[in-house]
């Protein structure tokens, strides 16, 4: 891997902005060069929410992403806005819990995942975000996940440790199933 460049959308108060958190602070971990660039309205929770985030063992010229290596779509209005963003070859990861149709796109890797359901057979849809993590993980290989184990245990720290084992199985369930659709 020598560089991904991530988008990552969906609507705010799904963890859109901690997925890119947690890639970027495991690629910190393992002395890569990254960048995060949040995006959000001023509604936060309910309004639009995006990231640019990318990993790469190269100096990063500019934290935006204008040609994705993966853009993970949490709600289909992100879908129609950063479908086109995707690299031809590239992924496309869809949360098919909200999005009811398929992508326009036949260039790209497309990978549909009931987040959601996943998120709640781990105990909370507020995991959802996590699921999807470990479905980017589980893909890419852009950091290894002993890092993102430990960012997502920093991320969390002492104040909120009681969330670290449902976060684990989200993580895990989500790497389960992208193992799973992709064999």
């Amino acid at each position: 891997m020598t560089e991904a460049r991530i988008i990552v959308a969906g609507f705010g108060g799904q963890g859109i902005l901690m997925i890119g958190k947690l890639l970027a602070h495991a690629g910190m971990m393992e002395g890569k060069q990254v960048t995060w660039l949040p995006s959000y309205g001023p509604e936060m929770r309910g309004g639009t929410a995006n990231c640019n985030v990318i990993i790469s063992d190269d100096l990063i010229g500019a934290p935006i992403v204008s040609e994705a290596t993966c853009v993970i779509a949490m709600n289909l209005p992100s879908l129609d806005r950063f479908e086109s963003s995707v690299q031809a070859g590239g992924w496309l990861l869809l949360n098919s819990s909200l999005i009811p149709r398929s992508p326009a796109r036949h260039d790209v890797q497309t990978l549909a995942i009931p987040v959601n359901e996943l998120a709640q057979q781990q105990g909370s849809q507020r995991v959802a975000n996590v699921v999807m993590l470990g479905v980017y993980l589980a893909v890419s290989q852009a950091v290894q996940k002993a890092s993102l184990i430990a960012a997502i245990e920093d991320v969390l720290g002492p104040g909120k440790r009681h969330l670290l084992e449902i976060n684990l199985r989200a993580l895990d369930a989500g790497i389960a199933f992208a193992t799973k659709v992709q064999v």
